[in-house]
């Protein structure tokens, strides 16, 4: 009786074990094939950046595709639809809090596990050299005066410079008029050209444009000043306290990925992003570093920057936000 006793106890605690055991396995042999890094409507450098550390380390190829049709939809779809296994990862952005926030999207980012966060990346709010400002409080009285008759380019309806035109218009009780343009390129050379007069674009090719005097920075969106441009006042500091509109990047998994796996990718990629030569080429490429998160402080960040897209959605009106009738 008391051998039986034993052997049955053997056997319960090997069962107990288990699980914890072929978890360890799991995340032990994970990768153990390629890994695909989906990019959707925002510049894939970053990825490719921590995609080289994460190659380096495992020795399995981690492959960068871009899909940037139809507002992330097609990245998405992508991730969604691959095994839940962490092989597939999705480069997600504000394009899709945003998205998310708007309700003018098919997905909702919450679907997804959250994995790591990368960075965070400034807009700097830049003008043509004929606007007679050299502060947002000068601009603002310019355009005030002014009504209709300064133009605010963005990458397209519904993101977040365009959001960041808006919402300059509501805060601040002026009448600037918004021009979508095709891309954030775009939407920088016709500023450049003085066919719009300002922009809030991404710092990185915002800090060229002014460092050559061909357009005036202002401010930054983030609430911290940006490391790129730290001459430039952050909008809260310019007397705006409500304005905080930071970019970030980091990766998502597909729904039912094991908790193991996440954390080990979310370990690794926060390896790489506080390594001295990852940071210095995210910074050159413009992603900013930001407090590193576990899964769950991703994920709550997640959460915050949907509730802040919709509080200036909500102070916006979506239906500015969507632009006009098709």
């Amino acid at each position: 009786m008391r051998a039986r006793g034993l052997v049955a106890l053997v056997v319960a605690l090997a069962a107990g074990l288990a699980p914890a055991g072929r978890n360890a396995a799991h995340a032990q042999s994970f990768p153990n094939h390629p890994i695909k890094i989906i990019v959707g409507p925002s510049p894939d450098v970053f990825s490719r950046i921590i995609a080289e550390h994460l190659q380096q380390v495992w020795g399995q190829p981690v492959v960068v595709e871009p899909r940037p049709g139809a507002g992330g939809k097609l990245a998405v779809t992508a991730v969604s639809s691959a095994a839940p296994d962490g092989h597939t990862l999705l480069f997600a952005t504000p394009t899709y809090t945003l998205n998310t926030a708007m309700k003018v999207a098919s997905y909702d980012l919450r679907e997804f596990v959250p994995v790591a966060n990368i960075g965070l990346i400034s807009y700097a709010l830049v003008t043509h050299s004929s606007v007679p400002a050299t502060s947002v409080a000068e601009l603002v009285a310019h355009a005030r005066q002014n009504p209709g008759k300064l133009n605010c380019a963005s990458a397209g309806i519904g993101t977040v410079p365009h959001l960041a035109c808006e919402y300059l218009n509501k805060v601040a009780g002026t009448n600037i008029l918004h021009v979508p343009y095709r891309d954030v390129n775009s939407a920088m050379v016709a500023t450049v050209a003085n066919v719009t007069q300002m922009f809030f674009g991404v710092s990185t090719s915002a800090k060229s444009q002014i460092e050559s005097g061909a357009l005036r920075g202002l401010a930054v969106s983030t609430s911290q000043r940006s490391v790129l441009l730290p001459a430039l006042p952050t909008m809260i500091e310019s007397g705006y306290p409500t304005f905080n509109m930071p970019g970030w990047g980091g990766l998502l998994a597909t729904a039912g990925t094991r908790k193991d796996i996440v954390e080990k990718l979310n370990a690794e990629v926060l390896r790489a992003v506080q390594r001295p030569e990852t940071q210095k080429r995210l910074i050159a490429a413009g992603m900013e570093p930001a407090p590193p998160l576990d899964p769950g402080g991703f994920r709550a960040f997640i959460e915050d920057d949907i509730a802040r897209w919709t509080q200036f959605v909500e102070a916006v009106g979506v239906e500015r936000l969507k632009g006009p009738p098709q």
